[in-house]
């Protein structure tokens, strides 16, 4: 009797999951602010790089860059971001969306990473082995960056019963790499207020 009690409660469950509610799949706009876990996403990453990267090139610095250089656009480099949070953060993407800003304002000119640099170096070999000497790239011609941005990603929770508050701090620093010298530091703060309703039953 018991036997038959489990294996119908099984059936049961089955059955109902089955009966559930089906799944729709709808195609929003990229840039439509949606936020359902509460988690650092792509809007966080796109208006933090954004809002940074602006005051970053509206400081001195790149104005007395200039007058030293006698006209040319500084060299940066993006180097790492760390995610020093208690969540999943998709770094790669917030180093993109720096990176895109950069480029867009037109004020500065932006160099590959280590690890792109690397990839480039092995096509230049294979050029040299494999290309016409007319289209080969040659080595030795790399430009070299002036400045290096790096920075880190941090998180503060607090929670009680169903709600919480997350706290997040986004500290970029771009430093002089020939001096050390750090010549502008940038901060951007978030926090969220997420409150999970109990199910009715």
């Amino acid at each position: 009797m018991k036997l038959l009690v489990i294996s119908a409660t099984c059936i049961l469950c089955v059955v109902l999951a089955g009966c559930g509610a089906p799944k729709t799949v709808e195609r929003i706009e990229t840039d439509t602010t949606i936020d359902l876990s509460g988690e650092w996403n792509d809007t966080d990453s796109r208006l933090v790089s954004e809002a940074m990267i602006t005051d970053c090139l509206n400081h001195p610095w790149i104005g007395q860059h200039t007058a030293r250089s006698r006209g040319e656009k500084p060299v940066v480099i993006v180097g790492a971001i760390r995610n020093r949070s208690a969540e999943h953060i998709a770094i790669p993407t917030f180093v993109n969306d720096i990176e895109r800003a950069f480029i867009n304002s037109g004020l500065v000119s932006l160099v590959a990473s280590a690890n792109e640099r690397g990839n480039l170096r092995d096509e230049k070999e294979d050029q040299s082995m494999f290309a016409t000497q007319e289209s080969t790239k040659e080595m030795g011609r790399e430009l070299g960056a002036d400045y290096m941005l790096m920075g880190q990603i941090n998180t503060i929770e607090d929670r009680e019963g169903g709600k919480q508050v997350t706290f997040y701090q986004v500290d970029l620093t771009l430093t002089d790499i020939e001096s050390n010298q750090k010549i502008w530091l940038g901060q951007k703060k978030i926090k969220k207020f997420i409150q999970r309703k109990r199910a009715a039953f």
